[in-house]
């Protein structure tokens, strides 16, 4: 942290003394909701909820994101690893299956403290690494043994659309050999344990109306560099958010069409194991300004 490489960025600040990067956070930890979640792939939200812990800022400017109320600033609650294992406590308590950081790369100095002192204090789930893909690999490898199931976004194959939609020229070389690094740890499929993930990985795809090239790309990369094997969840949950809401592309839903299109395109590249959503009408995106954010159920 004095030197932050958290992420592929390499600020290279020193947060301990107040200093800013790109996420725009010093050393604090800012939390903005901690609530069971019913809305992601079944193995991990389960009957009773991830145990979903939303942190404010990223590492990624997505001008789409659907949580652009705290991934695009710093709002939220601060608080320290003893309150945030306090958090973590509580959603085992409340039965979740899992604790699940979204958006962690930013504060894991205060995640990976939190959650030792939660160790110590009787936490016994799974920890579900939610992340954008755009990650530092060293920094994955060191996260050997203590993360149980990563849930990595592959956004871009296209590097002109991931600097365009996304603000960054690299994101497809760093998602390929952080995702590796995740295989070589958990492996390339998912445990179960009564329906429910215990370990593992699931790549996440969110497909782009109009960007049907796109995601046909990141699929044949997780082909060449991945593995088949891998459990691939497919999003057609796009919602046009307030910033991109006049885009000629990016102002309305995916179709129909074109969520098929690539669903089959995965069917016949082998992947075995796909997680699909409807296509339709239903606003997808949370409110993070309610105090329960979600009010349906995404996959």
């Amino acid at each position: 942290m004095k030197g932050c490489t958290l992420c592929p960025r390499k600020c290279s600040v020193d947060r301990t003394a107040g200093e800013k990067g790109f996420c725009g956070l010093s050393d604090d930890i800012i939390v903005k909701s901690a609530l069971p979640h019913h809305g992601e792939e079944p193995p991990i939200s389960g009957t009773h909820g991830a145990g979903t812990i939303f942190f404010s800022s990223c590492n990624l400017r997505c001008v789409y994101c659907q949580n652009y109320q705290i991934s695009h600033g710093t709002p939220g609650e601060r608080t320290d690893s003893l309150g945030l294992a306090r958090m973590m406590l509580s959603l085992q308590e409340q039965r979740c299956h899992n604790i699940e950081p979204v958006t962690p790369t930013p504060q894991l100095h205060g995640i990976m403290e939190a959650l030792l002192i939660a160790r110590r204090k009787g936490l016994k789930l799974p920890l579900v690494y939610n992340c954008s893909g755009y990650e530092n690999p060293d920094i994955i490898r060191i996260l050997e043994g203590v993360v149980d199931i990563y849930l990595p976004d592959f956004k871009y194959a296209d590097e002109q659309d991931a600097f365009r939609l996304s603000g960054v020229k690299d994101y497809s070389r760093y998602a390929v050999e952080s995702i590796k690094e995740m295989v070589r740890q958990v492996g390339d499929t998912l445990e179960e344990d009564g329906r429910i993930a215990s370990k593992g990985l699931i790549i996440r795809h969110l497909i782009l109306p109009g960007k049907i090239s796109n995601s046909i790309e990141v699929l044949q990369l997780i082909k060449m560099h991945i593995s088949t094997s891998v459990p691939l969840s497919l999003m057609s949950q796009y919602t046009p958010v307030p910033p991109v809401k006049d885009d000629p592309l990016l102002g309305r839903r995916i179709t129909r069409e074109e969520y098929e299109w690539v669903v089959n395109a995965a069917l016949d590249m082998g992947f075995e194991t796909i997680f699909a959503q409807d296509v339709d009408e239903t606003a997808l995106s949370p409110d993070f300004e309610k105090d329960l954010p979600f009010s349906w159920s995404q996959i």
